[in-house]
Order: structure tokens, then sequence, then C-alpha cells
């Protein structure tokens, strides 16, 4: 990656997006008409179209996103965006965020470093989620179900959360967070409709969820 700079995309244009989760699997159907599955992706990976948020006239986010994308060189670096519908350590949308949300390890009385996670779903093949983009302010962590006010700090461009002091053997550690999603632009050309006059638009703005 060539680099990523700690900045968000506007929130109020970011807000009238649509996108979600890209897996890749591949699928080869038998002749019986049985099919091997294969997952080529161990992790999701995140798009989104920030165009459907910018339909109207609006000299003011017009700027804001020209200004936004000239800064980032395209798609050279990577930035911040706010998934409205999944933004924190809840498992369900709106919720508060608590201390006990999400189990990030279990202390050996040596490890003092624990990554930031989500998981997703319980039953059948929960799937881990690593974040490394928490909103500065927004973790807070337990240990045994205890809320720690003091003792740890998180890097919050890495989503590594570390101990002063190194958690007990068999402790549970927890945090609750709200986070980001580190993104590229997937375009290097930004097209602006102006046919129109006074109803411009943006109608194409595709991020993608990059490694970091």
């Amino acid at each position: 990656m060539t680099g990523f700079h700690e900045v968000q995309f506007p929130c109020d244009i970011a807000l009238g997006s649509r996108g979600g989760p890209e897996r890749r699997t591949d699928i080869v159907t038998m002749r019986s008409g049985f099919e091997e599955r294969n997952s080529i992706w161990a992790n999701s990976r995140r798009r989104y179209n920030a165009g459907y948020g910018l339909r109207d006239k609006d000299d003011a986010k017009f700027a804001a996103v020209v200004n936004f994308f000239e800064e980032r060189r395209g798609r050279l670096y990577g930035f911040r965006w706010r998934d409205r519908f999944d933004l924190s350590s809840a498992s369900t949308p709106g919720v508060a965020v608590t201390p006990v949300d999400q189990p990030i390890g279990t202390g050996n009385g040596s490890t003092t470093a624990f990554q930031l996670a989500k998981i997703y779903g319980a039953s059948f093949a929960p799937y881990v989620r690593a974040i490394r983009k928490p909103v500065a302010g927004s973790v807070v962590v337990s240990l045994a179900g205890v809320t720690q006010a003091s003792g740890w700090t998180v890097d919050t461009t890495t989503g590594v959360v570390t101990f002063t002091t190194a958690p007990a053997s068999g402790v549970a550690v927890k945090a609750g967070f709200q986070f980001d999603v580190p993104v590229r632009f997937d375009i290097d050309y930004l097209e602006i409709d102006y046919t129109t006059w006074k109803a411009g638009q943006i109608p194409n703005i595709p991020v993608v969820e990059i490694r970091v």
C-alpha cells in the first residue's frame, strides 16, 4: 500500500451511499449436480458508492468531494469511511457501545497487546473481522467483565489495545468501540455532470476497502 491518510470522507455525503460486504467464492458444479465450493478470500471486502449521496446541486458538497478526491490523488491514498449500518461493536445498529461487546482475547500473564475485532454470527461459522481504524475516544475495555478506566491505551491507526500490565491467565479481555472502514477511491477520474443548471451530479464515486 502506498499510503494512508487518517481523515474521514465527508459523513453527510457518505450517509446517502450504497454498498456492503463482498466475498469471492469459486463454485464447481459436478456432472452429478453436486457442487464444490471454495472461498478464495478469507476476509470479506466492502464496497460503497458515494455518488448516491450527491444527487442535487450543492456547491459546498461538490467542492468538498473534489477537494477530497484531489488530495487523495484518486486511488493513490487510502482514507477512513463511515459505514452508517455497521459502525460499532454493538451487535444491533443504534445500540450503545459497552465494554463487554466483543471478545478480543484471553489473558495469559504475558501478552499485553490485543487486536480489536468484531464477530459476525454465532452458531455455525462465526466470522472474526479485525478492526484497524477505531474512532478516537470511543473505545472502552473490560477485564473479566470489569470496566478498565485506565492501565491501557489504544492505537487508533491500527486498532491495537496495549495494557500496561499483562492480563492474568484466563482473564477474558473484551472491548466496545466505534470504527471506520479503511478504503480508497476505486477511480482515477471523477466525472461531474454539468448538463443541468443547478442540478449537477457526481453519479459515480466508488470506494473499496483496503488492507492496512
